[in-house]
């Protein structure tokens, strides 16, 4: 079985289980189509769930993640726009780009460039973590041709302890593991929220087996040259979307201090913290996290 439908199946089930009263859990649906497309030079590839004509949500994956991030999520959507979900360049299925351009603007270059070949206007923008950058630098871009922007658990800012921390992360992880179950264990321990359906689907999706034996993660280890300290502002002045921020009770991501400028510079802006969760707060309570989406997707703030 295909490893977005099975995932999709799964956390379906689990996230009814955990679901607080009244949220809607994610709705089943068939797996989507892979897809490739050349942007700026190197191939990109993306999945589509479908549905020509509705208005579309691009999905936006954080760092180490791929498109299939969203395998338990997009489903929910699918009847009311046509999902798509990126493989940005050095991650999954995309290429590697050869001169290592990875800071947020190169992938924000990339999603227009794409959004623009596909001729796709009115965008919804949905990023977790890195993803969550990516879409608000292309709101701050392209204003005008955005309907709403989703951030989960990240804001304008990257301060340098964290950037520092990354490229630490990648050296220490160059030899990669024994074994997809050995990954597994590893993030279990650093992941303790998350369920393990959704951490073996993103081993399962996101890691290859190389020439050794050892599995190592889709990626460029070169994206650590591009995970600098970051500031974007300026683009996120130029948003004029409904804009929703996400964010984990657990997590420091986004301090208090950029909560309230973000209160103060973006008039349509809601902020909501989910108590007790971490960085990606839709893998660990997905049914609830998805009730605040559609509220804020049904309200058009």
């Amino acid at each position: 079985m295909r490893v977005g439908l099975w995932c999709s199946l799964v956390v379906a089930a689990l996230a009814t289980a955990m679901s607080p009263a009244g949220a809607q859990a994610p709705a089943a649906a068939g797996p989507p189509a892979d897809r490739f497309v050349t942007v700026n030079g190197l191939r990109l590839h993306y999945l589509d769930w479908g549905g020509s004509g509705r208005p579309p949500l691009i999905l936006v994956h954080g760092l180490d993640r791929t498109a299939h991030t969203f395998d338990h999520l997009a489903p929910h959507f699918t009847s009311r726009y046509h999902v798509l979900a990126i493989d940005m360049r050095g991650h999954g299925d995309s290429a590697w780009d050869p001169q290592a351009r990875y800071v947020v603007e190169d992938h924000a270059l990339d999603l227009a460039a794409v959004i623009e070949q596909l001729g796709l206007r009115n965008v919804v923008l949905w990023g977790n973590s890195t993803g969550g950058r990516v879409v608000q630098v292309y709101a701050g871009m392209h204003p005008g041709n955005v309907a709403g922007v989703i951030a989960e658990d990240v804001g304008p800012e990257r301060p340098r302890q964290i950037a520092d921390s990354y490229a630490r992360r990648v050296e220490a992880e160059a030899k990669g593991w024994a074994s997809q179950d050995e990954l597994v264990a590893q993030l279990r321990k650093s992941n303790a929220r998350m369920p393990e359906a959704l951490i073996r689907t993103w081993v399962q999706s996101g890691s290859k087996t190389d020439g050794s034996g050892r599995v190592t993660w889709k990626r460029d280890p070169n994206l650590s040259k591009g995970f600098v300290a970051t500031d974007l502002w300026r683009f996120v002045r130029q948003m004029t979307a409904p804009a929703l921020y996400v964010l984990g009770g657990a997590s420091a991501i986004v301090s208090a201090a950029d909560q309230e400028q973000l209160r103060t510079t973006l008039p349509r802006v809601e902020i909501v913290t989910m108590p007790g969760l971490g960085h990606f707060p839709s893998d660990e309570q997905p049914a609830a996290f998805l009730a605040i989406v559609d509220r804020f997707l049904a309200s058009g703030r």
